[in-house]
């Protein structure tokens, strides 16, 4: 087995195929507060949050008009890694302000997690994650994530 890759690696960006450019604009920039960075016309966007050049690319290349993904292999979801709980509380409220409903909302001892769906069909999570000193272990130390039900109530009074 090889080394371990370096600790400060991180995913850095999520490129997504869109059938429509616009409505994943809606989505990425008017729902959840991504900023748009730069536009290539009509086929292809970047956005951002706090003015990196881009999170998630956007583009129409092979997939304008295209039909959702079928549920076999393929991307399961991205994810959206918010600083705090409010800053998630305040992306449930963007959500349940758009009128769009979630696929879910997990409590999983080391994050908490909302997930949906973008006009695409893609999955997205929006989450948060707790501190290290905070995460469930078991007598040994071994990490113990669990899935329960988040409390969505709590999480909007930190909005």
């Amino acid at each position: 087995m090889s080394e371990p890759i370096h600790p400060g690696t991180r995913i850095g960006h999520v490129h997504l195929k869109v059938a429509d450019l616009e409505r994943a604009l809606g989505f990425y920039c008017g729902v959840l507060g991504f900023a748009l960075m730069q536009r290539f016309g009509a086929r292809a966007a970047f956005v951002s949050a706090g003015g990196y050049h881009h999170h998630i690319g956007l583009n129409t290349w092979e997939s304008a008009g295209g039909p959702p993904p079928p549920g076999t292999t393929g991307l399961y979801h991205l994810a959206v890694l918010y600083p705090s709980r409010a800053a998630l509380a305040d992306a449930l409220r963007r959500v349940e302000a758009a009128g769009l409903s979630l696929d879910g909302a997990s409590d999983h001892g080391v994050s908490e997690a909302l997930y949906l769906r973008d006009p695409d069909g893609n999955g997205v999570e929006l989450y948060r994650d707790r501190p290290e000193a905070e995460w469930p272990r078991d007598g040994t130390g071994d990490l113990t994530m669990v899935t329960r039900r988040l409390d969505l109530a709590g999480l909007r009074a930190e909005a």
